[in-house]
């Protein structure tokens, strides 16, 4: 098959959907689709969860079910092994977005070492993820990204943020499993960024088992991306990335153009895909030292990576090279690079559904700014159901 066409084959693609998930699917990306719908039904959702209106049946049975796992990891289980036998491996994603203080964040923790407890049990688990904002105040992270002075109670508190960052690294190591650490607002980052170096110092010594994320709309990660490798090589160990476009895009420029500085993100599409494509040729040019995991829906980048991997003589089963989607998303991707051997994995949000409601509201708006994204879906939704009835 050449390699720019093997992701047309729908049959592979939604094999992991039975008819009313298909029809489900079409009719949630036709809804996605529509920009101005899109907005109302966000602001509905919100209002109508907020007022306990007893709408949580009608979310659970459409977006939620679509684009989740369950509101356990007990309840992701059966999709997990369903993947698993289709060559896909699974992150469970703990998706609880927006909640601050002490006793959320150490459940978030117990619940990254919950499940990577059992991803050392099981096969099909061979990641955990976590956001940094999941186990600290986003304000703090910001103070620390600003280099402003923390007052006593705030030294203890950032004391106990890296603490927890290193539980959950050294359960990973103990585990032998790969942990993202997922990246966020470029005026928090900074302070997630020097962690997530530290403890890449200290865990990725034999092997890599914790990844930072890079998010390449951002002009300044490829120089970012090089001088953390030449800190690396310096100091003796290696590095671990999950690279991504980005998911903060309007929110980024409206604070940068609100407060007067430069936006650090880049002014079109076209110089974040190229930076991206950038960013991962150097990634594979480099794989004796970094390892990779390549997050995204876009093919282009995704065929660029395979045609690299050739040229490169590196094995499509390379453990150093993964390729992430999530789920509900792009399973032409997913489903075919898997038949091919790929290594590949869905990040499977799960959670409350009234908890995961402002993560996945976020995922359908990037959709709709996504140029093509949802048209592609539907269009391969629309030859697959069309191929069924034949």
């Amino acid at each position: 098959m050449a390699t720019n066409s093997i992701f047309e084959n729908t049959e592979v693609a939604f094999k992991l959907k039975n008819d009313s998930q298909l029809e489900r699917a079409f009719f949630l990306f036709k809804m996605i689709a529509n920009e101005p719908l899109m907005k109302v039904g966000a602001v509905a959702t919100k209002f109508a969860l907020n007022a306990r209106l007893p709408v949580e049946g009608l979310i659970r049975s459409t977006v939620f079910d679509h684009f989740c796992g369950g509101i356990n990891e007990n309840d992701c289980m059966p999709l997990v092994d369903r993947l698993s036998e289709l060559g896909v491996k699974s992150v469970l994603d703990y998706s609880v977005e927006g909640k601050e203080g002490e006793e959320q964040f150490n459940n978030t923790l117990s619940k990254i070492i919950e499940l990577t407890a059992f991803s050392k049990i099981k096969n099909a688990m061979p990641f955990s993820v976590f956001k940094p904002t999941g186990l600290g105040r986003f304000k703090l992270f910001q103070k620390v990204t600003a280099n402003i002075e923390l007052s006593d109670q705030e030294v203890i508190e950032w004391s106990q943020v890296k603490k927890k960052f290193d539980t959950a690294s050294k359960a990973a190591s103990k585990a032998n499993i790969k942990l993202l650490i997922d990246a966020e607002e470029s005026w928090m980052q900074g302070a997630a960024d020097k962690l997530c170096t530290n403890l890449m110092a200290k865990y990725n010594k034999e092997k890599v088992v914790v990844f930072n994320t890079l998010q390449c709309y951002r002009w300044d990660r490829l120089n970012y991306l090089k001088e953390e490798h030449k800190k690396a090589l310096a100091k003796g160990y290696k590095l671990g990335y999950k690279i991504v476009r980005g998911a903060y895009l309007e929110k980024e420029n409206e604070r940068a153009e609100a407060m007067g500085y430069k936006s650090p993100i880049f002014e079109t599409k076209e110089a974040t895909d190229a930076c991206f494509n950038e960013v991962l040729n150097y990634i594979l040019n480099n794989l004796s030292e970094i390892e990779l995991f390549v997050g995204t829906h876009n093919e282009e980048s995704t065929y660029l990576a395979i045609r690299q991997m050739k040229e490169n003589k590196i094995a499509q089963n390379d453990s150093r090279v993964w390729f992430g989607q999530l789920y509900g998303m792009s399973d032409h991707i997913t489903f075919n690079l898997a038949k091919l051997g790929y290594g590949v994995a869905k990040y499977i949000p799960f959670g409350p559904v009234k908890d995961v409601m402002p993560y996945l509201i976020r995922r359908a708006e990037e959709n709709t700014s996504v140029a093509g994204q949802t048209s592609r879906e539907l269009s391969l939704i629309k030859k697959e159901k069309q191929r069924r009835k034949l």
